[in-house]
């Protein structure tokens, strides 16, 4: 008969080994993400339940791409480039690995959005991306003073000269094309054709100049020029006008009559990632309900966690409904998968309309 000491001291020592083991498997996760996906308190949360510490670094798709492509995909062991930055860059570049979907609870998707992701960022059947954070962007206007305006380009109507702002990136390149009636993203395999979509939409913005209040970097300073009142009207994105909703119910996010350009941001490998377990598991972690509604109360933005718009907050639901009406949803322009070599044709557009005077 084994005695009741012999039982603890089995115990004991169970214990240590299970702590020992995880200590040993414990890894640092480095995420390259964007601002409000990985809030401290999530952060805490995942230390406490795995034993993985996590280093994150704030970034955007620009700098996401030329950091991996920098070292070849090292640095990082997850990144969460939107979908439409996937395919290219690795074709082009080999700085992803493939996503071994065996390791994803796939239960917690939801399934349409999650086939969707996969579907864009795959290579020769295997899958590189996997949607986490989702949203659009569009018009944030102060409706008292820009009430009129409907659609990008009327951005550009003399009744705003010096009163509007939007970036100098690609999303103001695909908005003006659909709002002067062109469907960029149906030109993606016709090289000629985007090329000549963009000149069509660099000449309207070269023109549209005088109107620009600034052309904004970050959400700081466009929130800033809409607070002041220098500027009424804007290309941002949904929660940028919800923020700011709360603070003068005069100004929101409108959907464009062309239909809001909707991105989804993913999960995604780094080729050089050393911590993949932790990766995983923190994919697994907060695509949890009750953890991606933390997430979505911090970023503003929904994510693809199946269940957790149950649980955000009733102003933020309120808020979306209000934008998006059904029919503003499924006017949505999706972005596909960007083809390699686009992105040179768009930067060089940019740089031009930047140089103009």
């Amino acid at each position: 008969m084994v005695s009741r000491s012999t039982l603890k001291a089995s115990a004991a020592a169970a214990v240590i080994t299970m702590v020992a083991a995880q200590g040993a498997n414990a890894d640092t996760l480095r995420l390259l993400t964007w601002g409000g996906y990985a809030p401290e308190a999530v952060i805490e949360l995942f230390e406490k339940e795995t034993g993985h510490t996590v280093e994150v670094t704030k970034s955007n798709n620009e700098e996401m791409i030329a950091k991996l492509r920098a070292t070849g995909g090292g640095g990082f062991d997850l990144a969460q480039p939107s979908q439409d930055r996937i395919a290219g860059p690795q074709e082009e570049f080999g700085i992803y690995k493939p996503i071994d979907m065996s390791k994803i609870d796939t239960s917690q998707f939801i399934t349409s959005m999650l086939d969707a992701t996969k579907g864009n960022t795959m290579i020769g059947g295997d899958v590189y991306g996997v949607p986490h954070v989702w949203g659009t962007s569009g018009l944030v206007l102060d409706t008292n003073m820009a009430g009129a305006v409907k659609d990008y380009v009327d951005l550009c109507s003399d009744e705003f000269a010096g009163k509007v702002s939007y970036r100098l990136k690609r999303p103001t390149l695909i908005g003006f094309a659909f709002s002067m009636g062109m469907d960029p993203f149906a030109a993606y395999g016709d090289e000629d054709a985007y090329k000549e979509i963009m000149s069509k939409v660099e000449a309207k913005l070269i023109e549209c100049k005088a109107n620009v209040k600034a052309y904004w970097g970050g959400g700081d300073e466009l929130m800033n020029l809409l607070r002041s009142g220098e500027v009424v009207a804007s290309m941002a994105w949904d929660t940028g006008g919800w923020k700011l909703n709360s603070e003068k119910p005069e100004v929101t996010f409108v959907a464009p009559s062309s239909g809001a350009l909707g991105w989804i941001d993913t999960f995604a490998l780094p080729a050089k990632g050393k911590a993949d377990d932790a990766a995983y598991a923190w994919i697994n972690f907060v695509m949890r309900p009750d953890i991606a509604a933390m997430i979505t109360d911090v970023a503003g933005n929904f994510t693809a966690s199946k269940g957790a718009d149950a649980m955000v907050s009733e102003e933020l639901k309120v808020k979306y409904q209000k934008s998006f009406p059904p029919a503003d949803v499924d006017n949505i322009n999706w972005y596909p998968t960007v083809p390699a070599g686009l992105e040179a044709i768009e930067g060089a557009v940019l740089d031009r309309v930047k140089a103009a005077n």
